[in-house]
Order: structure tokens, then sequence, then C-alpha cells
């Protein structure tokens, strides 16, 4: 079998690129012991590994291109976006069984839920934090109920009805996408949505390392408005005043927020609060693996990579609970977390206590928590469930006529 993965935006090819999301679910069909390269558009780079395919972007929008490469199947890393909608049609007109990935939490169309579509616009603004958040939301309203719905949506829906799978990272997208589909394509259409989270490395596992009462964070700490530093030293410096047996890693670029708010800190509050800066995973996978609680202070995340990994390394995970947090619904699931009852200093703070109290009654157990996540989140494990529904898809007919094209 050949599957192949391809992300239509000239990234690098390097090692991180093959760590996450389009390079690493290719390593999954490689582990399965399936032919697996990744495509990507010129220019490439030194750094590219011998596994990418780099080509010219009209060969990407040709299905005569891509009948060449005989293959049985493409996950397309698109977004679903309107731009890439060529790519989607010249693999389907090529007979190649398609899965769309769409890396968000569902809320892409006033379509996918009203409310929701609205409470989200707020939250991507700024959470009214100033006249500038007030702007910012006004504009995203305005354009998503005039120009989106009008120009942006029909060309969405063209993009998703070439896949056979609409890939969604969470069950909760899931359903707004369903919702979505059925304006789109009717029940036909909102019949291929499924959940196929992105990919974890399996190297990320619990093998039995003492668990200390630790809490991790992991953020681009820069990103102020989506990782909501301001949030994280608030919480945290809450946490260390109150509990004086609490560590906490702090992982990401230190910014000068942070060490300001750092060198503040008493003596003592400082040796258990460590800013860890940028790790490579080794070393992200032995923090985890130590540590009982990951913490996610953001105001939303399409999926949550670093809470995910966390999950597959024994942690449990607390974050705020918000209609652009879908993933975290699922992820704090089966004893496996807590999500805030408010979305403030308040409730994120009680949720961090009260989940380390779980822990400290013994209501949380890490290998369960690793063996059910490293299940649904492993590269190879995703890979095994997108063969799987592609063979429940193909009627036999499709099968041979697909592997009489490579005789």
């Amino acid at each position: 079998m050949r599957w192949f993965t391809c992300t239509p935006v000239a990234f690098g090819g390097g090692a991180d690129f093959f760590s996450r999301d389009s390079g690493l679910l290719c390593r999954g069909f490689q582990a399965l012991g399936i032919e697996s390269r990744a495509v990507m558009p010129l220019p490439g780079g030194p750094e590219d590994q011998a596994d990418l395919i780099r080509t010219e972007y009209r060969n990407l929008e040709s299905a005569d291109w891509w009948r060449s490469l005989l293959l049985d199947g493409v996950v397309l890393y698109a977004w679903g976006r309107p731009k890439f909608r060529k790519v989607a049609a010249a693999i389907r007109r090529a007979g190649i069984f398609l899965v769309l990935n769409q890396d968000n939490g569902g809320l892409v169309s006033p379509l996918a839920g009203f409310g929701e579509w609205w409470k989200e616009q707020r939250i991507l603004a700024g959470q009214g934090r100033g006249w500038r958040s007030q702007g910012r939301f006004l504009k995203l309203v305005l354009r998503g109920l005039s120009f989106e719905l009008a120009v942006t949506d029909p060309l969405r829906a063209a993009h998703l009805r070439q896949g056979d799978v609409i890939a969604c990272v969470s069950p909760k997208a899931a359903g707004y996408y369903r919702k979505l589909c059925r304006r789109y394509g009717g029940v036909s259409l909102a019949e291929r949505v499924e959940t196929i989270p992105h990919a974890v490395e399996p190297c990320l596992r619990y093998s039995g390392e003492t668990k200390s009462r630790q809490v991790v964070c992991v953020g681009r700490w820069q990103d102020v408005v989506q990782k909501r530093s301001w949030l994280l030293i608030e919480v945290i410096g809450g946490l260390v005043a109150a509990d004086d047996r609490v560590a906490v890693e702090i992982v990401g670029t230190v910014t000068p927020e942070l060490e300001n708010w750092h060198c503040g800190l008493t003596k003592e509050c400082q040796n258990r609060v460590r800013l860890r800066g940028r790790v490579d995973r080794a070393v992200l996978g032995e923090i985890l693996g130590e540590s009982q609680v990951l913490y996610s202070s953001s105001a939303f995340e399409s999926f949550g990579i670093a809470a995910a990994e966390a999950l597959c390394c024994g942690c449990s995970v607390v974050a705020g609970r918000s209609v652009s947090m879908a993933s975290f619904e699922w992820f704090v699931s089966e004893d496996a977390g807590v999500l805030a009852a408010s979305d403030d200093l308040a409730g994120h703070l009680q949720a961090l206590k009260d989940e380390l109290e779980s822990w400290e009654r013994g209501q949380r157990n890490p290998t369960r928590i690793s063996q059910t996540w490293c299940g649904r989140l492993h590269a190879d494990e995703v890979a095994r469930r997108i063969l799987n529904l592609s063979n429940q898809e193909r009627t036999p007919s499709e099968c041979t006529s697909r592997s009489s094209r490579r005789i």
C-alpha cells in the first residue's frame, strides 16, 4: 500500500516537520509497514528529509500528477480552506481515497452553530480587553456574516465535498462539522465526518516514572492573545503561594514578562517554579513523565498538542471551559482531568487545586491515562484508524479498481 500526506504550504521539511501533523502521520504509516512520503510545494531547504517530496505547486492541482504516484490514499492537511480546493479536487479526480484534515475546533462558520460561533469571535478578538478588542470583534463578526457566508462558505463546501473522509481533531469539532456539512451537502456529506485526532510521537508515553506533585505548562508565551501568559502568571503565582508542596515547570520561550514575574517571587517560590525555556522532545518527555498535571491557560486551541502529549505521558489536564477549547472536553474525560468552572483566575486556580487533590486521593492513574490516550493518539494508531476507515468506505469493486492501476 502507498499512503502519502500532503500540506500545500512550503513549510520547512526537517526533523521538526516530521515530529507533528502531516509529517508525523507519514511516520505513523511507515511504522505500520505502509509506504509513505510527505508532499509539499517548492522551495525546499537543506534540512529536508529524504521521505519528503517537493514539487511545483501546479502539480498539486494536477490529477495526472497525483495519478502518476499510484497511491491508495492521501491525507491532505489543507484546513478546508477555499484556496486549496483545487488540490483536493485533483486528488479526487485521480481516483485516490482522500482524507481531509480539519485542524480547528469546528466553529469555522456561523452555519456550524451561530451562538457558539459568536462566542468564539469574542474570544478570538481578545475577550473584551480594551477598545481594540471590541474593534477586532466587530470586524470578525461583520466579515463572518457577510463575505464569509457569501463567498468563503460556498468555496469551503466545494473543498469538503472532495473528501471521502472529513477528519476532525475532536468529537466536539466533529459535531460542529456534521451540522455544517448538512448545510453544505445534506446527510450524505455529514456522514463523511469522523474524529481523527492529531498524532503524538510514540516516544512520548508513561513508563512508570514516579509522579511528583508537579504542574507543567507548555506554550508559545510570546503569543499573549492565545496563550494568555498574563493568566498563567496570576494562576501559578496564586497556586505556589497557597500550596508550599507544589512545583511548577514552565516550558517555552521565556518572555521578559515571565522573567520579571519570576524575579519578583519570593526565593522559596522561585525554587519551586522553573522557567525551562524551549526544550527538545526527550527532555519534554522526562518533564511530563514526572509531572502529575498539565495546565493550559490558553484562550483557544484548535487541538492542543501539548495536552495530548501530556496525556500519553500519564498526566491529567486542567484548562478553561470554553467553546474555543473543543478538544479539552475530550481530554479530561475518563478521569483524566478537569475543566475550570469559570474561565478566569478564580476558576482556573480552583480547578488546579482540585486536580492536585484528586491525585492526592488516588483518583488519578497515570498508567491507565497513558494507555488510553497512547491507543488513540500515537502516530501509528492514528494511521491505523485512517486505514480502517478507508477499508469501511471502499466497496470491493473500488478496491479492485484501485489495485488494478498498479498491475
